[in-house]
């Protein structure tokens, strides 16, 4: 976890994103990098032959809004006492690993998403703020964007800022591939924390190991874990592992995106749409 990325928008949990992001480079002497990320400007699209359509954002107001993407940015990291790092400055690799937390800002970044889910693969994990319907929330887009295009793991801040992050683990596990790659992401985080919990969740397991499995796994890598099989009740998965994690102290939950298709999530919802709208610690996922 010696890179992570943060990309930028105004959104109100902003303060969140950036102090989930300082937690996560105190704990393993991190480098965090920043970008604005902002919409591509839309094309002209004509309508008929007397008048047309354009969706254009006024690339004044877009320079803007990055360039105080990039202030917020640099204030909280200032504020968190993190020293700089110019962006595109050389350090060796015993450097590297000895170093500190420490931050960056590159700028002149393209617009898009699109470059988000590509730049976002040269970074152990990128740093995102919790989606949501509600005005000011972070986009959708930004979320599965990165989860989905980076194949790298994603660590979503809750909307408010937590005060500690690794010491107390929690892996919701079903049994699927995405989440066996949320572990295998997980493991700095793993090999640090106090208290780790397999948590699995009748109606919500896939054909794979059991929760004891993950656990003796875990021991073989030297990491100790409990594990439980709770009952659903009239309890979803999705709550069930976050009522656990509240209940028992969690400060990172671990799961997989998606074991369930986005299409059958949002019709029928699911863990991960439950845990994307309700989840008040931080999460680590991966597809």
């Amino acid at each position: 976890m010696k890179t992570l990325l943060v990309p930028v928008t105004l959104h109100d949990a902003l303060p969140s994103v950036f102090a989930t992001a300082v937690l996560v480079a105190r704990r393993f002497g991190s480098v965090i990098e920043g970008i604005a990320l902002r919409p591509a400007l839309a094309e002209y699209v004509p309508v008929d032959m007397v008048g047309g359509m354009t969706w254009l954002r006024d690339e004044e107001a877009d320079q803007a809004e990055a360039q105080d993407a990039g202030a917020r940015f640099v204030a909280a990291m200032e504020a968190a006492g993190l020293p700089r790092r110019e962006f595109g400055a050389a350090c060796s690799p015993d450097a590297a690993a000895n170093a500190g937390p420490r931050y960056r800002w590159r700028p002149d970044v393209p617009p898009g998403d699109a470059f988000l889910g590509q730049y976002a693969r040269l970074f152990a994990a990128t740093v995102v703020g919790r989606p949501g319907p509600e005005d000011g929330a972070p986009r959708m887009t930004t979320f599965e964007t990165a989860l989905f295009e980076s194949g790298r793991p994603i660590l979503l801040a809750p909307p408010e800022a937590p005060d500690c992050l690794g010491e107390s683990i929690l892996i919701a596990w079903n049994g699927s591939t995405e989440t066996a790659r949320a572990i295998a992401f997980a493991m700095p985080f793993l090999r640090r924390a106090r208290r780790i919990l397999v948590l699995s969740a009748e109606g919500g397991m896939v054909p794979g190991p059991s929760a004891e499995d993950v656990a003796r796994s875990l021991a073989a890598e030297g990491i100790e874990a409990s594990h439980k099989e709770l009952l659903a009740g009239r309890r979803t998965p999705g709550e069930l592992y976050l009522d656990t994690a509240e209940s028992t102290g969690c400060d990172l939950l671990i799961k997989g995106a998606y074991t369930q298709s986005r299409l059958r999530q949002m019709i029928f919802g699911g863990p991960t749409s439950h845990i994307l709208s309700q989840a008040k610690v931080p999460v680590l996922m991966a597809h």
